[in-house]
């Protein structure tokens, strides 16, 4: 995983709970990278997983609501990038569309090592679409909360829920926004 994800969670944690928590979580999990991040470095998707699970445990918060937490304090960061990339939409749901056909190609480009979930979007009218969410990773949740803060970006309201149907070697979910 880039580290951004790594940088941007941790400035996370530290705004939100404070630099003793920052503290604690980063001494209560054994990293291989020690807790030292770049944002321009890749580093093992299983630390992020420690981070968040040594979270849960110092905060009570479940990992769910964590993720989705996260992904709605990422997403601003990561518009500033797309649009440092010349990239705009006309919303949320223009934004969600272009994920595979703009996006991920744009970071591709930027990141050749990156190893991104896939999804399948089919939309199904002007203000909805069902995304399916593929990856060899555990982070549906932390999609749902980026898709709650695009809408929260657009100040758009969006409608989203989440169905699960992972398999032994894929986690794989089902996630339907409306835009109301």
């Amino acid at each position: 995983m880039k580290g951004i994800i790594f940088t941007e969670f941790l400035e996370l944690v530290e705004t939100t709970f404070g630099y003793g928590i920052a503290n604690a979580l980063l001494d209560g999990c054994d990293l291989p990278s020690g807790g030292a991040y770049t944002s321009v470095g890749t580093y093992d998707h299983l630390e992020i997983l420690t981070l968040v699970g040594q979270l849960q445990k110092l905060t009570g918060t479940p990992a769910s609501d964590l993720l989705e937490f996260y992904g709605q304090y990422l997403f601003p960061k990561l518009a500033e990038q797309m649009n440092s990339m010349s990239l705009s939409f006309d919303g949320s749901i223009d934004l969600l569309c272009s994920l595979e056909s703009i996006i991920h190609l744009e970071v591709i480009k930027l990141y050749p090592d990156a190893e991104l979930p896939s999804f399948d979007i089919e939309k199904l009218n002007s203000q909805e679409i069902l995304m399916e969410y593929r990856s060899c990773r555990p982070f549906a949740h932390l999609a749902k909360g980026l898709i709650d803060g695009c809408g929260n970006f657009y100040k758009e309201k969006l409608s989203v829920s989440m169905k699960h149907l992972n398999t032994e070697t894929e986690f794989h979910t089902l996630i339907s926004v409306r835009q109301s």
